[in-house]
């Protein structure tokens, strides 16, 4: 169904970049978007957005971000979709490239480095929430727990977490009991403006863009498709980009230490957007500004090109009980995922009585659904003061 109110795109990239300012709590923030597409503005009707929910929660990347490029696809197309995916997303890029300058410049700093001591436990509890989090929406029985299960311990033996998800998906195929579709609300193709030759441009101007990476650095080449590889198969929102980021970046190419990604997404928390911001930093690690650049735009791209191409087809995939046992492996996959980077994590960390009572405070809170930039900024106080 079409809005009311077609907004210009000026205008679609102005309100969520008013929106992106305070952006923080990751997929939370739908609520928002609603708020302001559905009932202030008029954009949408709701249940066209609902179902645009659903889209964005069965696909690749940071689900806010998703369905705010929703909401513009749906309201001016393919150009639309960019302006809000841009306006969201822009004000997070901008604060994480002036911290990861900053940190360049004092991470060695003793106050520096007692901050993120403290916030190093604290985002192990993070971790930790959102394994909590996954696990209560995906683990309904013991065939998804064994999934989880094994998905834990092949990463835990240092396997490819693509190659993890791949069996995932597998398992879940076999091994997954199709749930009941509701048919009654479908997306109808003709609710969406043309996509195809905007995104063919989009894809052409890719193309040359990573063409002229490799010609003139191929550092920041392989960076730009190992973040674009990431973003492929990050299904089940930002978090689900962590793992595959610890295991290529960290483990398999050396690029940073795991404390030193861990900063990164503690910067990732006290930025506004999702937490694959943290690709900006290290991009910037990496290359300077260009290098935050390229990771960002990278990061970003393919779930953008997913949600554009895939949104006037979604009604007969998300009728499909296979495509349902797939993606329910997935996202099974990530709850094991996410269980040994917690560990993974907790074991960087130098515990003593203050680390574990900040992270305990910290798991507490985060249960207690107080907002996690609150979390992060009183952690980083009371690191300060006990740690330094």
């Amino acid at each position: 169904m079409k809005s009311n109110h077609q907004p210009s795109i000026a205008e679609l990239f102005i309100s969520f970049l008013r929106l992106g300012l305070t952006a923080f709590g990751g997929p939370s923030m739908i609520a928002y978007i609603r708020t302001m597409a559905v009932e202030k503005k008029g954009w949408l009707d709701a249940e066209t957005f609902s179902n645009g929910v659903v889209l964005c929660q069965t696909i690749p990347g940071a689900t806010a971000m998703q369905a705010a490029a929703y909401v513009g696809l749906k309201t001016r197309g393919v150009i639309g979709a960019g302006a809000s995916f841009l306006g969201f997303g822009l004000p997070a890029f901008l604060l994480m490239m002036t911290f990861s300058a900053l940190y360049t410049n004092a991470h060695n700093l003793p106050i520096v480095l007692s901050a993120f001591s403290g916030l190093q436990a604290i985002i192990v509890a993070t971790i930790a929430n959102a394994t909590l989090s996954f696990g209560k929406t995906t683990l309904k029985d013991w065939k998804t727990f064994a999934i989880a299960g094994i998905a834990a311990a092949l990463f835990g033996l240092n396997a490819n977490p693509i190659l993890v998800i791949l069996l995932a998906a597998i398992l879940g195929l076999a091994l997954i009991k199709p749930r009941q579709l509701n048919s009654s609300h479908p997306i109808s193709s003709d609710q969406t403006l043309p996509t195809a030759k905007p995104l063919l441009r989009i894809v052409i101007v890719s193309a040359i863009g990573f063409l002229l990476i490799f010609i003139f650095n191929r550092t920041l080449f392989e960076l730009a498709t190992l973040m674009f590889r990431i973003d492929l198969f990050a299904f089940g929102g930002g978090f689900a980009s962590v793992p595959l980021m610890l295991h290529e970046i960290v483990e398999v190419r050396h690029w940073m230490d795991s404390q030193t990604f861990m900063n990164g997404i503690v910067l990732g928390q006290v930025t506004p957007g999702p937490i694959v911001i943290t690709a900006t930093f290290v991009g910037f690690l990496l290359g300077g500004p260009l290098g935050g650049l390229i990771a960002t735009i990278s990061i970003f791209l393919p779930s953008f090109l997913i949600l554009v191409g895939i949104s006037p087809y979604f009604d007969r995939l998300r009728l499909s009980p296979y495509f349902h046992k797939v993606i329910g492996g997935v996202l099974c996959s990530f709850v094991g995922l996410l269980l040994t980077v917690t560990i993974r994590f907790a074991l960087n960390v130098h515990w003593d009585l203050s680390h574990l009572l900040l992270a305990s405070g910290a798991l507490v809170a985060l249960l207690l659904k107080v907002d996690i930039l609150w979390v992060v900024l009183v952690g980083m106080i009371i690191s300060v003061v006990i740690i330094i």
